[in-house]
């Protein structure tokens, strides 16, 4: 996984996948919190982005989980979450089986728990290995959140 902010892509994103570069561009070139939510396509490619606003809840009631087809880039339009994460690892307890369909396997926790909090304007790429737990509550303080996901598939990187 790793971490920033769109309004810093110019000073120092250059080395990340080009198909990367062009989907933080997207995320920073829009304003989302006008956007209804649904699902778009970036630029014509084969990266969709989307839109979609709840409120965040306790860590304990939000689920781990990794993909395999695609990396997400989860980016926080408005509104904070506290996002979990690990390296997926043969430590981990699997609650759901991974489905292939949906590109989603789900796990009882992290091991080890590391967390990072997203706010406006901040993004966190995760790869296969990366095992997150979105929609976590700051301090535990449920936030209402505007957050985009975009779906890069894996064989595109």
């Amino acid at each position: 996984m790793f971490v920033g902010m769109v309004s810093a892509l110019d000073e120092g994103y250059l080395h990340y996948p080009a198909i990367i570069q062009q989907a933080l561009r997207y995320l920073r070139a829009q304003d989302f919190t006008k956007m209804p939510d649904g699902t778009y396509t970036v630029d014509g490619t084969e990266i969709k982005a989307s839109v979609q606003r709840y409120m965040t809840k306790p860590a304990a009631e939000c689920r781990p989980e990794s993909h395999q087809k695609f990396v997400d880039i989860q980016f926080i339009a408005e509104g904070e979450e506290c996002m979990g994460w690990c390296p997926l690892s043969p430590s981990l307890t699997v609650s759901e089986p991974y489905d292939a369909q949906k590109d989603v396997g789900f796990f009882e926790k992290l091991v080890p728990d590391s967390d990072v909090v997203l706010s406006p304007g901040a993004f966190a790429v995760l790869h296969p290995e990366d095992v997150h737990r979105p929609k976590g509550a700051v301090d535990g303080k449920p936030v209402h959140v505007t957050k985009v996901v975009v779906k890069i598939p894996v064989d595109a990187l």
